[in-house]
């Protein structure tokens, strides 16, 4: 496999173990330290059978399997802990170990054992800065970051997902990191530090709209099941006969046909009238927004669409998208994800290999598939302690990592970025795909992105814009998507266009490329095609459902995505219809999934000389962020569904608005320490002298939530967060638009980075999601334009001369 030849120790305890996993499904020798009665995270539901036991919890299960366990007592094992770190590669490390101070735990310290290790940190706000001490919970990270201003009902404070998703982002991105600093340390020789922190993680799952204040844009505000901007409501939630759909009904020139062709089904069955139907769909955002068309007309329209899908049954309107090639996906329940046709022709579900209960039903299967290195079936989760005499004896066999020497190959020295040296060939479309190589452009990777402009990138098309400015070179999402890269506009309909990708992929180290399954066959330059011209060439294809299965030519964006794949009934208030996460969400995991991919297939290349085709779902890839909602069900048989703000294992749990316009604090007690700490700081809640335990929490939430609504009702949300954090009871403001720009925490790790613009002025853009201690990321060039890079790309690349140049502008190749 991939990773094989490297060994990591995970040390997380309770969040972040999906860091762990992903490098397991990779290849890597994970091994879980746990200390004596074994890891918190052993005791976070739900459980095989709804019944408490730290050997049965389903949260568990779901990350570690692949693993190996060890019990050791770092403090009364220090001898073996120090030669496993020797051993290794790669420490995680996610919860500081309380009560050992003096135990070599800090990065220093274990470089003293192995210069050569790479130490992974993953915290709530980062290794320093005014928060980086804060107590935190799943809910108070997504609080900080913005997506939860952005989700939910307006008339209801703001809601999370219901299956916690802010350590999943961040352990992602630390796998990212990981894997970034390992490439890095074959030049260089040495290891480094690796922070991941969960609320810039977070960010991501804004869709840039966390740059709005910063370029002069409205900022979003939530609507369930959408986007308000203004008086705008962008609606992507519409019922169905048995349930319901989601829609990218949006406009503009790469969407509104798409919208166009929906109209028209709507026309077809009586929803709507003619001239209805034939509104400019490609321009209807600009009619809204100067008024030539009221907002009270779209409403209108968005009844007629309601009306019809509310006529048929989901399955009905997912094979007429299919036909029409309509944005619409049905929004799946967790059973229905595990039942659905798609992923049983994959064979995506597997059991881990093994004995016991634990295997006794299906996980969620490989994150993505490899042509030459596929990924193994993992083993079972272990159970606390079983490989702790195996792996202690291999202490007196193996040999400890060699110290660390300067790479010898051709590569980046040792002061240079780490991915220096790696060249890609970016056919990336949207988010999901140019988020992946923006994090490669990010570390030193030469990106040439390749567009067309007479058939615009959706995301050129999406807010926020530039002082409101929707042309095309304007969008902040898509120059914080792109940054960092070289463009070339190239028309592939000619033969001399494709010509000249056929040239760019003799000097490429990877193709990516993002399109529906059979657009790059269309082309000419599908992986059989191009390993002929590149024989070590690696090839990534990202789509929603992958290359293969009766969804295959499912096309759209990570809305799509996140209904099929059972984001959308599991966010939102139990009274309500669904409102699903904020936008595309599983574009924002998919980006983490792609790079630790390819990276991956570049570390197998640099020790065997193989290139190799990679088939990546964006669905698949996202559905590790519901594992344990998903063990839930093929164990139990219980259908997890949207609880509001209440979580499974901590109460309270909440959001509760505070003095001001929707203004509101998040607020959880994970520990019964937080809660007598919450209790000594609202007097109400001093007097339930019986509500101690998590349980009794739980029993009593309602009246719980009474007693924190009545008193946040008069507080300021920033004031009383200070407050509470002084005594250790994870909270945060709900932040949103200027607040989060001016948020001390990102301001100090340099989130936001200000770019000239080729047209003049500037844009704001996101810096990388993880932070590596000798080694820098970089952005530090304009935004990408059209016609920017073009003599960069033909001349100082390819070597064209003039006289190509003109021969490929006679020929149309050139856009």
């Amino acid at each position: 496999m991939l990773l094989t030849p490297y060994r990591v120790l995970d040390l997380t305890r309770t969040y972040g173990m999906l860091c762990g996993q992903m490098l397991a499904d990779l290849g890597a020798d994970v091994i879980q330290i746990e200390p004596p009665g074994g890891a918190d995270g052993r005791r976070l539901g739900p459980y095989l059978n709804h019944t408490p036991d730290p050997e049965s919890s389903l949260y568990w299960w779901g990350y570690s399997r692949g693993k190996r366990s060890v019990i050791l007592d770092l403090e009364a094992q220090a001898e073996h802990f120090a030669q496993l770190v020797a051993s290794a590669d790669i420490l995680i490390e996610s919860e500081p170990m309380d009560g050992q101070p003096a135990l070599p735990l800090d990065y220093e310290s274990l470089a003293a054992i192995h210069p050569g290790l790479i130490y992974v940190k993953i915290s709530p706000y980062g290794a320093s800065g005014p928060k980086a001490g804060w107590s935190a919970s799943d809910i108070t990270i997504a609080a900080s970051a913005g997506p939860l201003a952005m989700t939910g009902d307006d008339d209801r404070a703001p809601v999370r997902v219901s299956i916690p998703q802010s350590y999943n982002h961040a352990a992602a991105e630390a796998a990212v990191g990981a894997l970034v600093a390992l490439h890095e340390r074959h030049n260089s020789g040495r290891g480094q530090r690796v922070d991941a922190s969960s609320q810039q993680a977070m960010t991501l799952a804004t869709q840039g709209n966390i740059l709005a204040s910063a370029v002069g844009e409205t900022v979003a505000q939530r609507t369930a099941g959408g986007l308000k901007a203004g008086e705008l409501r962008l609606r992507l939630t519409y019922p169905a006969k048995d349930g319901f759909v989601s829609i990218t009904h949006i406009f503009g020139a790469t969407v509104g046909p798409a919208t166009a062709r929906l109209m028209e089904y709507v026309y077809e069955n009586g929803f709507c009238d003619k001239a209805t139907c034939d509104k400019d769909w490609v321009a209807y955002g600009l009619l809204l927004s100067t008024g030539e068309e009221p907002i009270a007309e779209f409403e209108r329209v968005k009844e007629c669409v309601a009306a019809c899908t509310a006529s048929k049954t989901k399955a009905e309107l997912l094979e007429v998208a299919m036909e029409r090639r309509l944005l619409l996906a049905p929004m799946t329940t967790i059973a229905d994800v595990v039942d659905a046709e798609q992923f049983a022709e994959r064979e995506y579900f597997v059991r881990p290999q093994g004995t016991g209960s634990s295997v006794q039903a299906n996980y969620p299967g490989p994150f993505a598939r490899f042509s030459r290195t596929p990924m193994t079936t993992p083993s079972a989760p272990p159970r606390a302690g079983q490989h702790t005499e195996e792996v202690l004896a291999e202490l007196a066999t193996r040999t400890a990592a060699p110290p660390p020497t300067a790479g010898t190959g051709a590569g980046p020295e040792a002061d240079q970025l780490p991915l220096a040296g790696l060249k890609v060939l970016d056919f990336m479309w949207a988010l999901a795909g140019p988020g992946c190589t923006r994090t490669l452009a990010d570390w030193g990777a030469t990106i040439i992105r390749v567009e067309s402009s007479s058939k615009l990138d959706a995301i050129r098309t999406v807010r926020p814009f530039m002082e409101g400015d929707e042309s095309p070179d304007k969008s902040a999402l898509f120059h914080t998507t792109n940054a960092g890269k070289r463009l070339v506009t190239l028309n592939l309909n000619t033969p001399e266009g494709i010509s000249v990708i056929k040239d760019l992929v003799g000097w490429a180290d990877l193709v990516a490329e993002s399109f529906s399954p059979k657009a790059m066959k269309n082309f000419g330059l599908d992986y059989a095609t191009l390993k002929t011209i590149k024989p070590d060439l690696i090839m990534l294809s990202t789509c929603l459902m992958g290359q293969t299965g009766p969804l295959s030519m499912f096309a759209g964006y990570g809305n799509l995505a996140a209904a099929i794949a059972g984001f959308y009934d599991i966010t939102g208030w139990e009274d309500r219809d669904p409102a699903g996460p904020f936008g595309a969400y599983t574009d924002y995991i998919a980006p983490k999934f792609n790079a630790a991919a390819v990276l991956a297939a570049l570390d197998h290349r640099r020790r065997t000389g193989e290139g190799q085709h990679i088939d990546l779902a964006q669905a698949e890839a996202a559905m590790h962020f519901l594992t344990p909602a998903i063990l839930d069900y093929t164990f139990n048989g219980h259908m997890h569904t949207r609880t509001g703000n209440r979580d499974l294992n901590f109460a309270p749990h909440g959001v509760y608005p505070t003095a001001g316009d929707d203004e509101h604090i998040a607020i959880a007690c994970e520990t019964d320490t937080q809660w007598q700490a919450l209790q000594g700081a609202i007097k109400s809640l001093g007097t339930m002298t019986d509500v101690q335990t998590c349980a009794q929490r739980h029993a009593a939430a309602d009246a719980i939530d009474a007693a924190i609504v009545q008193f946040c009702a008069k507080q300021d949300a920033h004031a009383l967060t200070e407050s509470l954090q002084a005594l250790g009871v994870p909270s945060s403001p709900v932040l949103n638009g200027e607040a989060l720009v001016a948020d001390p925490q990102l301001q100090h790790l340099g989130h936001f980075i200000e770019l000239p613009h080729h047209e003049g002025g500037h844009t704001a853009i996101e810096a990388s999601r993880f932070a590596l201690s000798r080694s820098p990321g970089v952005c530090d060039t304009t935004a990408p334009t059209f016609n920017r890079d073009m003599d960069f790309v033909l001349k100082e690349v390819l070597g064209y001369d003039d006289e190509k140049l003109g021969e490929l502008l006679i020929a149309g190749a050139l856009e």
